[in-house]
């Protein structure tokens, strides 16, 4: 699994610049560059209720463009409680509305189960993730990659890590998880892309599906022939209680598992490096202590949730906090606006890598709380220290304008052009 990848690993920049850039088309469709910050339209809905509805006439763009169809009614869940509750009761508010949204292209996946199916599949997925093989995957994928690609800079005395780290090093991890031959990477994250962006390109999403079936479904015939030590060959074998992963699937999983993990990795990573480098005391403080990095990388996503809404359907006519719900409604779970909730969290707006520990909602909760949280947690932590470590005196390019997070639904900086001492 090293190998190949880690000799070979390259910044993925070529398809954020291509003509046709489907990045920049989902991007463009999730608020970035339109929606500066969506957090005081979260306070002001805070204001009004836990709960609050929603006018659907007026969802012509943004996430609403994901939907097949526009739901009847919408209701969204904004202060921590009414998120907490919504997520941890799976039987009233069920994932089955992603079978509307993304079901289409992804195929049945996790993202639309409810139990017992759920924990059923989970169950299978989890003997992928576990320690021993996060442990493997550190030591023989995410350090090297990471370390790869500072290379290709540290001599330079500045970058920009969004282009050259943060958004080619995840993607790069999931290749050699998957044990995909490096050359097929830029294509196989523009399928993952445009999949996701279906609903900018309904036929290019489509179109995106197929091919991405196609392209496993050949390397999971070798994986069950040849086995080898990636994760698609666990994926393969998994076995729990005599039930196994049919080819569907396992190609439903895969689909998923790059907007789902490197979409979202390198998103939170972005946002935790902008907050550190505009917040220098706290950039400092961990640059000392390093024990002070899983507080930091809480806070950050926290702060910034890479995705700041996931999707809910009433099962049942309902009473939420005071706020009845119909069945059949569709629940807009805001995890920003849980996060940012002041009735929670002192200052939610400000970034405060010191604040009490409090739980979040950036990974979501409940049954459905986020795979692979320990993953990307792991992968920012190795990151971070490396640019610690071989970027001595890290700050924001003093000659850059106007540096910032944005996004309406997925939320990272456009750019992170930086300069140290090299």
């Amino acid at each position: 699994m090293e190998g190949d990848l880690v000799s070979e690993v390259e910044p993925v920049t070529a398809t954020l610049t291509d003509d046709d850039d489907p990045f920049d088309e989902f991007n463009k469709l999730m608020g970035a560059g339109a929606v500066r910050t969506p957090y005081p339209f979260f306070a002001a809905f805070r204001k009004q209720a836990p709960v609050v509805k929603i006018d659907v006439s007026l969802m012509t763009g943004g996430p609403s463009r994901l939907l097949r169809k526009v739901p009847k009614e919408l209701y969204m869940a904004v202060t921590h409680e009414a998120v907490s509750t919504v997520l941890r009761d799976g039987a009233t508010f069920s994932s089955s509305g992603y079978e509307e949204m993304m079901g289409v292209v992804m195929g049945h996946s996790i993202l639309e189960m409810d139990e017992p199916e759920h924990s059923r599949y989970r169950g299978l997925i989890q003997q992928a993730f576990t320690r021993k093989m996060q442990a493997r995957w550190e030591a023989e994928l995410v350090r090297p990659i990471v370390n790869k690609l500072i290379d290709q800079f540290a001599d330079r005395g500045r970058a920009e890590l969004v282009r050259e780290l943060t958004f080619p090093f995840p993607v790069n991890v999931i290749a050699g998880m998957l044990g995909l031959p490096h050359a097929d990477l830029p294509r196989f994250h523009r399928w993952a892309v445009e999949l996701i962006s279906v609903g900018h390109n309904w036929e290019r999403g489509i179109a995106a599906s197929k091919k991405l079936a196609e392209y496993f479904g050949g390397i999971l015939n070798q994986r069950r022939q040849d086995p080898q030590e990636d994760l698609i060959s666990l994926l393969a074998q998994a076995e729990l209680e005599g039930q196994r992963l049919s080819d569907d699937d396992i190609f439903a999983f895969l689909r998923l598992l790059l907007p789902a993990g490197a979409e979202t990795t390198y998103r939170s990573s972005s946002n935790l490096i902008f907050g550190l480098l505009t917040h220098r005391d706290q950039l400092d403080a961990v640059r000392e202590d390093r024990t002070l990095l899983p507080q930091a990388i809480e806070e950050g996503v926290r702060w910034e949730c890479p995705l700041t809404s996931i999707s809910r359907t009433a099962m049942r006519d309902v009473e939420l906090l005071g706020v009845k719900i119909p069945k059949g409604a569709m629940v807009a779970v805001n995890l920003g606006s849980a996060n940012h909730d002041e009735t929670r969290y002192e200052n939610p707006e400000q970034f405060d890598i010191f604040r009490k520990p409090q739980q979040h909602m950036a990974f979501a909760f409940g049954p459905h709380r986020c795979l692979g949280m320990h993953l990307a947690v792991m992968e920012t932590t190795v990151a971070l220290n490396a640019i610690l470590d071989r970027l001595p005196g890290l700050r924001l390019d003093p000659e850059a304008e106007d540096v910032h997070i944005t996004g309406q639904a997925f939320r990272a900086p456009a750019a992170l052009p930086v300069v140290f001492d090299s």
